[in-house]
């Protein structure tokens, strides 16, 4: 009983004091999305190194150590600026950006990221 008034403690206090409920990435889960993507690069086809790239940029941008963080936005403006993408994978770049600059402390710009995925699921879904 303790225990779960304890924990309800808990969930009000981090709603009060703003506490996100994003999930959070270790350093072995990027490491080894890591490894996946050098992998991929040695001759796997276009889709599964895009696949590869994706799980990494999620990782990093989930990654508790700000460097991660960084990395996991540059990966992720690099790729918009690519041709290719269909509707989906744009949308899930959009949110993964904007997840990283919340992250990171930029709340405005991903704010903007967030009204911007909301414009593309409207524009997209008709």
């Amino acid at each position: 009983m303790e225990a779960k008034i304890g924990e309800f403690f808990d969930k009000v206090s981090s709603f009060f004091s703003g506490g996100d409920q994003i999930p959070w990435c270790d350093s072995d889960i990027v490491v080894g999305c890591e490894r996946e993507v050098a992998e991929a690069e040695k001759g796997s086809s276009d889709e599964l190194k895009n696949e590869c790239k994706m799980r990494l940029s999620w990782a990093l941008v989930h990654s508790k150590r700000p460097e991660d963080v960084q990395r996991g936005i540059a990966m992720l403006e690099a790729s918009l600026s690519g041709t290719g993408s269909s509707p989906q994978q744009m949308r899930e770049k959009l949110y993964l950006l904007a997840v990283g600059y919340f992250r990171s402390g930029d709340y405005p710009r991903s704010r903007q990221l967030a009204e911007r995925f909301s414009c593309h699921n409207i524009h997209t879904n008709y």
